[in-house]
This record gives structure tokens, C-alpha cells and sequence, in this order.
């Protein structure tokens, strides 16, 4: 099953409709979606090295779109839902505490989730929360996800060959690897 699946995303990144399917998958990606544009990405670069740049690019604006969505679930469903029930439970002050805190230091949180495996939907939920100036959440989105995107298809670019091979010959190893740092991120997220 995951051969035929490698498969047909390589037959996707040859298709018209590849780089719509890229920019989806990376929209929502940011805000709710659990699967990280890269299954798009390398596939892509590696079939068609020569747009390496520009689905990067697609990526990037993918992403970076969907954070706006992320944060705006933060910001219009905390005022709508969160609040009421911290104010039933007497807690708006401890939010009030992390909302300061998380401000401090946001710019670095959306980088580092931008450019780790830690989920990024996460960071961009929490920024609308804590109303993280959107100014700085744009800039550290576009930095972190241009980063992760453009480094990605750089290094498909130059080492492609290679890495299919090596892709294709050990596509169940990481496969797993991609499965452990995608949970290690949602854990990194409860327990931090």
C-alpha cells in the first residue's frame, strides 16, 4: 500500500493538477490538516527538478495562507467559545498570564514550529489566541515556511537522483521516521 501511494504521488507531481494538489495540502495543512506538504514536495522536485523554485513557492503560499486561516480559528473561536468558558471557570487571568508570555517570545514560536516538525497548526492557532501581532506573524511565517520549502526543494535539486534511490529503496524506514517525528511534534506539544 504505501509503494502504491509513493507511486501515484509521483504520478500526481507529473500531472497538471499537481501543483493545486501542493498548494491545498499545504493550506490546510496549517490550520487543521495532519500531513505535511513534504509528501507533495519531494515527490515533485523529484520528477520535475527544473520547477524545484516554484513549487517551493506554492508551498510557501500554500502555508502561509493557511496560517492566516489558523489564526483566525484562534482569534474568532477563542472570543466566541474559549473566553465564556475561562470566565465561568475564573481563568481568564492565567490566560491573560500566557497570553503575555507566549507574545514575548511568538516570533520565535512561529519559527521554530515553521521550520521543525512540531506542528505548525498549532503555533498559528495559538498566535490568533494570544492576538500575536499579526504583522509579526506574517513576517516569522513566511521566514520559517520559506525556509523549510526552499531549503527542501534546494537539496532535491542538486542531490535528486541520489535521494529517489534512496527514497525508493528504503521507503518504509522513512516512512516510519516521518510517523515518529510527526507524533514526537504533537507530544512536544502536550507535555511543553
Amino acid at each position: 500500500m504505501l509503494r502504491s501511494t509513493y507511486d501515484w504521488t509521483l504520478s500526481l507531481a507529473q500531472s497538471r493538477h499537481a501543483l493545486w494538489a501542493l498548494f491545498a495540502v499545504a493550506f490546510i495543512e496549517s490550520s487543521v490538516f495532519p500531513v505535511p506538504p513534504d509528501v507533495l514536495i519531494i515527490p515533485m522536485v523529484i520528477a520535475r527538478p527544473n520547477r524545484a523554485w516554484l513549487i517551493a513557492a506554492v508551498a510557501l503560499a500554500g502555508s502561509v495562507l493557511g496560517g492566516v486561516l489558523g489564526y483566525y480559528i484562534g482569534s474568532a473561536l477563542y472570543q466566541t467559545v474559549g473566553e465564556p468558558v475561562l470566565a465561568f471557570y475564573g481563568k481568564l487571568d492565567a490566560v491573560d498570564a500566557f497570553r503575555a508570555r507566549f507574545n514575548d517570545y511568538g516570533a520565535w514560536a512561529v519559527l521554530i514550529a515553521g521550520v521543525t516538525p512540531f506542528p505548525y497548526k498549532v503555533i498559528t492557532i495559538v498566535s490568533g489566541m494570544t492576538q500575536l501581532n499579526f504583522g509579526v506573524f506574517m513576517v516569522a511565517s513566511v521566514v520559517a515556511r520559506g525556509l523549510r520549502f526552499f531549503i527542501v526543494a534546494a537539496l532535491l535539486w542538486k542531490f535528486g537522483a541520489p535521494i529517489r534511490d534512496f527514497i525508493e529503496r528504503r521507503l518504509g524506514l522513512l516512512f516510519t521516521l516521518a510517523m515518529l517525528l510527526l507524533v514526537g511534534g504533537f507530544a512536544a506539544v502536550r507535555y511543553l
